[in-house]
C-alpha cells in the first residue's frame, strides 16, 4: 500500500507537470492506457470469463464514475497546489459512509456521524470557501472525491457476485471508452518526445500502483493497510516542492491533521462493524 501511494503521488505530479501543455482529458486518457493494455492482456489470456456479471449496468456506471472523477482532478490539480488537492480527496471515506447509509442502507450510529461532521469541517479549514485563499477549483476536488466514493459503494454492491478482476475490467474498459469519445476534440500534438516519455511513464505507474493497492487489500485487511492511503500527502508534498516550489500553509496542515484523524477513525468503525456482523 505504501508503494501504490509513493507511485500514485508521483502519477498526480507527472499529471499537473503535463496540464501545462497537454489537455487534461487527454492525460487522463494516457493514464487509463496501462490499465487498459493490462486488462487486454489478462482478457487475452483468460478469455471473455472475467466479463460475466451480474450487475452490468452497476459496473458500466462504475467505470463512468472513474473516468469524471479521474477527469475532474486533474483539471483541479492545474489550478491548486498537489498537496491542497490531495488533502480534500480524503473526504472520500465519508462520503462513502454518507452514502452507505443512504444508499445502502448501512446502520451508521452517532459516533460515526460526528466523525463525518468533523471531516467536513476539516475540509473547510483547507478550502476556506469565500476567503479567496484555495483557488476555486479545488471544488472540483470535492466532486471528484464524491465520484469516487460512488465507485466505491458500487464496488461493495457488486461485490458479493464480482470478483474483483472483473470489476478492474469494467472499470478499465468502460473508462477509455467515454475517454475516448470526447478525445479527438480537445487532443493536442506532443511537441517534445520527453511528453511522450512522461505520458508512458505516467501510464506504467499507475497500472503498477493499481496492482499493488489491490494486492495489499488481498492480503491484509482493510483496516491494517487502508489508514497508509494518507501517506500520499508526505509524497504529494514532497513533490509539490521539488517540482512546483509549492508547499501547504498552516491551516491546510490543521485541516489536513482533523480530516486524517477521523478518516483513521470512521475506517476504524467499519472494520469494526463488519467484524461484528461476521461473528453475528
Amino acid at each position: 500500500m505504501l508503494g501504490g501511494m509513493f507511485l500514485f503521488s508521483a502519477v498526480d505530479a507527472l499529471a499537473k507537470f503535463l496540464t501545462e501543455t497537454l489537455h487534461p482529458l487527454q492525460i487522463v486518457w494516457s493514464r487509463q492506457l496501462g490499465l487498459l493494455i493490462g486488462i487486454l492482456l489478462i482478457l487475452a489470456f483468460r478469455g471473455g470469463i472475467i466479463l460475466q456479471t451480474r450487475h452490468l449496468g452497476l459496473q458500466v456506471a462504475r467505470g463512468a464514475a472513474a473516468a469524471g472523477s479521474a477527469t475532474l482532478f486533474v483539471i483541479a490539480v492545474s489550478y491548486v497546489p498537489l498537496a491542497d488537492a490531495i488533502t480534500v480527496t480524503f473526504v472520500a471515506p465519508f462520503l462513502v459512509t454518507l452514502l452507505g447509509a443512504l444508499v445502502l442502507r448501512e446502520s451508521v450510529g452517532v459516533r460515526r456521524w460526528s466523525a463525518v461532521a468533523l471531516g467536513f469541517i476539516g475540509v473547510l479549514i483547507v478550502t476556506r470557501p469565500g476567503m479567496g485563499v484555495v483557488h476555486p477549483a479545488v471544488f472540483l476536488v470535492l466532486l471528484a472525491a464524491f465520484l469516487f466514493a460512488i465507485r466505491q459503494i458500487i464496488s461493495r454492491a457488486v461485490a458479493r457476485t464480482d470478483r474483483i478482476v472483473t470489476t478492474v475490467a469494467y472499470t478499465a474498459l468502460v473508462g477509455s471508452a467515454i475517454l475516448t469519445v470526447p478525445l479527438p476534440l480537445v487532443w493536442r500534438s506532443l511537441t517534445s518526445d520527453l511528453e511522450l516519455y512522461l505520458l508512458i511513464g505516467m501510464a506504467g505507474l499507475a497500472a503498477i500502483a493499481e496492482i499493488l493497492v489491490i494486492k495489499a487489500l488481498d492480503v491484509a485487511d482493510a483496516v491494517v493497510v487502508a489508514p497508509v492511503h494518507y501517506s500520499i500527502l508526505i509524497w504529494a508534498t514532497f513533490y509539490g516542492f521539488m517540482i512546483f516550489g509549492q508547499l501547504p500553509d498552516f491551516w491546510t496542515w490543521i485541516g489536513a491533521s482533523v480530516i486524517i484523524v477521523t478518516g483513521i477513525y470512521t475506517l476504524h468503525r467499519d472494520w469494526r462493524s463488519g467484524t461484528n456482523r461476521t461473528q453475528t
